[in-house]
């Protein structure tokens, strides 16, 4: 398989260094680079920009800030420091670090230009260089074309999505045209040679829905749908049945939409691919003729119900049509088609009972693996903006959650969570309705240890 030679923005000779910093929150199989950051790292490769890429787990016990910072520093050697950008992508799970690492990045003498990105930055309004006052530069939106653009020289230049701090902040996304991105995959940013088995992949970005806790959308719009060209992605499933990859998570917000889901599922089934493949769907938009496609693949079918009173999801602008969620319910059953279910806890309006009868409704359904997390507010989101209006109140952890709201206090709030916990504990071979399902809950908090009914 040869490499992928699409161009983005060559990058003129003496072009800044770049050092591209991922500090994400990770499991063990995956792949060392996170795919956002990969595909960041393949648009500076293909542009014959000097990048050096470094990605740390924060949620690795061995996590440390100084190994971070000594990265970064080790990193610039070689070349005058106001010629090297660091680019460090914030999310809400390294906000705090990342604001430690720019100030100790300083008080060691780096004199370049630090880029920040990310949904902390791509969903903030105006004030951003106060809340990292170390940052020269802020990039909302798509990454790829706007890095090299910015590696291409030293000016403050104009670019889409760019913000420098101090100036008048147009507050605009960038923009990626994804039919001249390079592949990480094709390109051996994420190496399979290896005998990497799990990658997360994508076949396009944007998403239809405009749900109010969720950042997959502009700010006052729907974040348009843009596909990956079919042909890019039939050379990488080529290259993943050949490496033997064979656990693939879709990060599409919504896969099950339109031809070029059926076209990927297709070509997946003309290449023989034996692995599992994790899509991420909405019931209102699953029919018989996307159900057709997956057959003779190991799919599991991931939707996001959220919760089942109008009431609450219109709180959140998502509301679902029972009657075509139970439909695509019996459609899986009847077929055979693994699927789990996701719902949150926290959400305005919601009380313990509400939340109660939403777990009931599941279960009730058989649905095999029901997971219920806890609602964030997320940097910029509708929600986030109107948290007065429902009275939502955080918890100080690292991942802050909604734990207090005008309809339930914390008391209720941590039987929601002691709910979700039973939820995960039983994953594959629920209890058949809500009641049971407590016989899995911690009785009380002074109590020791878990009890179920086999105990």
């Amino acid at each position: 398989m040869s490499v992928q030679t699409a161009q983005v923005i060559p990058a003129p000779p003496g072009s800044r260094r770049v050092i591209q910093v991922s500090i994400d929150w990770t499991r063990d199989k995956d792949p060392r680079l996170p795919l956002g950051h990969a595909s960041i790292v393949a648009a500076l490769r293909n542009a014959g920009v000097d990048v050096r890429a470094f990605s740390f787990a924060i949620n690795n016990s061995g996590f440390s800030e100084e190994q971070v910072l000594r990265s970064i520093l080790d990193g610039a050697l070689g070349t005058e420091s106001d010629q090297v950008d660091v680019a460090l992508g914030v999310y809400v799970w390294n906000d705090g670090v990342v604001k430690r690492l720019l100030v100790a990045l300083r008080q060691h003498g780096f004199r370049g230009r630090i880029v920040l990105g990310g949904p902390q930055v791509s969903y903030a309004g105006a004030g951003l260089e106060q809340i990292y006052p170390e940052a020269d530069a802020f990039v909302r939106g798509y990454g790829e074309e706007v890095m090299v653009a910015l590696a291409s020289t030293s000016e403050r230049i104009r670019f889409t999505g760019v913000h420098w701090a101090g100036q008048v902040d147009p507050g605009l996304q960038a923009q990626a045209n994804l039919a001249l991105l390079p592949s990480p995959f094709l390109g051996d940013v994420i190496e399979l040679s290896g005998g990497q088995r799990f990658i997360r992949w994508e076949t396009q970005r944007g998403c239809p829905f405009r749900c109010s806790f969720c950042q997959h959308r502009e700010a006052g719009s729907r974040l348009r749908r843009r596909d990956i060209p079919l042909a890019r992605l039939e050379r990488e499933m080529e290259l993943f049945v050949r490496s033997g990859v064979d656990d693939i998570a879709v990060l599409d917000p919504l896969f099950n939409l339109g031809d070029h889901a059926l076209a990927v599922l297709r070509t997946f089934r003309r290449f023989g691919y034996r692995g599992r493949l994790s899509l991420q769907c909405h019931f209102s938009t699953l029919d018989d003729e996307f159900l057709d496609a997956c057959e003779g693949l190991d799919v599991r079918l991931e939707f996001g119900l959220q919760t089942i009173h109008e009431r609450e999801a219109r709180a959140v602008e998502r509301v679902n049509h029972l009657e075509k969620v139970l439909e695509g319910i019996r459609k899986l059953h009847a077929r055979g088609t693994s699927f789990e279910v996701s719902i949150i806890f926290g959400l305005p309006e919601q009380t313990l009972t509400s939340f109660r009868r939403t777990v009931d409704f599941c279960l009730q359904q058989r649905v095999p693996v029901l997971k219920a997390f806890p609602l964030m507010l997320l940097r910029g989101t509708q929600l986030e903006r109107e948290r007065a209006r429902w009275g939502l109140e955080e918890n100080r952890e690292p991942i802050p959650s909604v734990i207090r709201s005008h309809t339930f206090d914390e008391r209720e709030w941590r039987q929601m969570e002691a709910l979700a916990e039973a939820l995960r504990r039983t994953e594959g071979w629920h209890p058949g309705c809500v009641e049971a399902l407590d016989a899995w809950v911690l009785p009380s908090p002074d109590t020791a240890g878990w009890w179920s009914p086999a105990a």
